[in-house]
This record gives C-alpha cells, structure tokens and sequence, in this order.
C-alpha cells in the first residue's frame, strides 16, 4: 500500500514536470515569433546613402529620419560621398552594427552587389531606393521612372522649340541605372523630332561645378545652342552659371530634374525653365514605412514606383515637396 502510495506521487511530480517543460516551449516559440516591435525591442534601420552633397539626398536622408523619429526607431545613416567603394565599408560597417533592415541608395548600380548579398548571407532585409541594384536579393525598391522623367524633359524641350533647334545633353554618373534611363528617355523623346539635333552630350557625374565647366566648354564649341537637358537639378544649376556668364540667359531654354529648392528659386526668378518634381522627402519616407512593414511580416511590393511631375513657373506655387 505505501508503494502504490509513493508511486502515485511520483506520477503526479513527473506530469507536472512535463506540462512544465511543454508550457516553457509554447512561451518561448511565442516570444520568437513576436516582431521587434511587440517585443519592446527598438527597431534599428541602417540608411546608406551615395551622397549627401546634394540637396536632393539631404532631403531623402530627412524624409527617412523623420518617419523612423514618428515610429520609435533608431536609424544609422552614412554617406558614401559618391565613392562606390566607401560605400562598400559603410555598408560593411552597418551590417557590423547588426540592423533590422538596411536601405541603400546605390553609389554604382553594380559596385553595390556584393554588399547587399553580404546582408542577404546575414538575413537582414535589404531596401533600394531611387538607384536601383543590378543583382543581390531585394526585399524592394522604391524610386521614379526614370526613362518617363526623361521623356518629359524631351517633350518639354521639343515644345519649347517648336520642334526645331539645338540641344545639349548633360548626363549624371553613368554607372547608375538612374543616369543611363532618364538619358534614354530624354533621347527617345527627342528622336520624335527630326528638326532638333542634339549638338553635344556630356557627363558631369551628378555635380554642379563640373555641369558649369562642361557648360563652358560646350558654349564654347557649340556657341548657338537654343536648349539644354541636364539630369538633375544640381547640373542644370552648374549649367545655368556659365549661361549666364555668356550672356545667353534669354536664348537658351533650361530644364533640369529632382525640384530641389535652388531649381525651384531659380524658376520663380524666370532663370530656369522647369524641371521634373520627384519628391526626395517622400522618397524617404516611404523607404521607412516599407522597412517598418517588412519588418511587421507584412507585404510590401517589389517595385514601388513613385510620380514624376512637370513642374514649371505656372505651377511651382503649387508644388509640395516635403510631405
């Protein structure tokens, strides 16, 4: 009788013991299971950037700090200074730092591959914005049709010159699928138009000093240019300094890209023609939300292609850019 008695308590004990052990299980794939977020654990974004000599950058790296500041998260930015391979140790040394996601803006659209498999082998999830990378695993991408902002600088132009003229082509850092599209675009819109010929095309890598130079020398050769295309705003800021300085302001008609502030201020004071809005801010604040989504176990969509927008002095008062 007492062995049965003694028995039955260790039955008691051993199953107690086992609920025990299957209960710690649960909890703990529980706890595995939660995202950062639930977990109380703050979310840390690593941002690299290809530049932040740039207005245009500036504004994505404040539209991406700002949305991570309303969301409770910690984010990392560097700035590759347009180096590729800086960009390269930035990235290195983000993935060090162990993030949750990382968001690259390429410096070169083929450099950065190694670097996003690198964080691939590391399973933290890779955002692209605005450059996009030609390999590696991508959870998305997030930028502007390149090729459709071209379009429109080329159809603008053409307008301009009632389809007759000579044009100037400035060109970005042809490394970047962003530079090789709106070029392409800009050239097939041109292309429609038998009557204007593109005297000269040029590359000034993205920056205003080198625009003004390559300016120079083009006015020098080519003295009788009626239009010119310039990939981004900080180039055709260049290019309108040595216009200027020609004295050929009311001659040459000037459309550049990004609707940076100066662009804008040069528009409402008549300098230059126009430009092609497509919002840095918001550029970088969607870069967040789609992060903090993925982040969630939510969907987000593979490539996200955000508007582009004619922008001119009839409607720069209307523009908005940083929302």
């Amino acid at each position: 009788m007492k062995k049965k008695f003694i028995a039955g308590i260790l039955s008691v004990l051993m199953m107690g013991t086992l609920v025990g052990c299957s209960s710690g299980n649960n909890a703990s794939k529980k706890a595995e299971g939660e995202s950062k977020e639930t977990s109380g654990k703050k979310i840390v974004i690593g941002l690299s950037m290809n530049t932040l000599n740039n207005p245009f950058f500036v504004d994505v790296k404040d539209g991406a700090v700002k949305a991570a500041g309303e969301n409770g998260a910690e984010i990392i930015v560097t700035d590759a200074q347009n180096q590729p391979n800086k960009q390269l140790t930035d990235i290195e040394n983000l993935i060090q730092k162990k993030p949750d996601v990382l968001i690259i803006d390429p410096a070169d659209s083929e450099a950065v591959i190694s670097a996003i498999e690198t964080a691939n082998e590391k399973k933290i999830p890779v955002i692209t914005i605005d450059r996009a990378s030609k390999g590696g695993e991508v959870v998305s991408h997030i930028g502007f049709d390149a090729i459709h902002s071209g379009n429109i600088a080329g159809d603008y132009i053409a307008k301009a010159l009632s389809g007759k003229g000579k044009v100037v082509e400035i060109m970005g850092i042809m490394g970047t699928n962003v530079a090789q599209d709106r070029s392409k675009g800009f050239n097939e819109a041109i292309a429609k138009n038998p009557n204007i010929k593109v005297v000269a095309q040029q590359s000034a890598d993205f920056d205003r000093a080198k625009a003004m130079t390559v300016m120079e020398n083009i006015l020098q050769a080519n003295p009788e240019i009626d239009a010119v295309y310039a990939a981004n705003d900080e180039m055709a800021l260049g290019a309108l300094e040595a216009i200027e300085a020609s004295g050929r302001l009311d001659k040459i008609t000037l459309i550049g890209c990004d609707a940076i502030d100066p662009a804008i201020a040069a528009i409402k004071a008549g300098k230059q023609e126009a430009t092609i809005a497509e919002p840095p801010f918001f550029l970088g604040k969607n870069a967040v939300q789609t992060a903090l989504k993925v982040l969630k176990g939510e969907s987000v969509e593979k490539n996200v292609i955000l508007d582009s927008t004619l922008v001119t002095k009839e409607n720069v008062d209307t523009l908005k850019t940083k929302e």
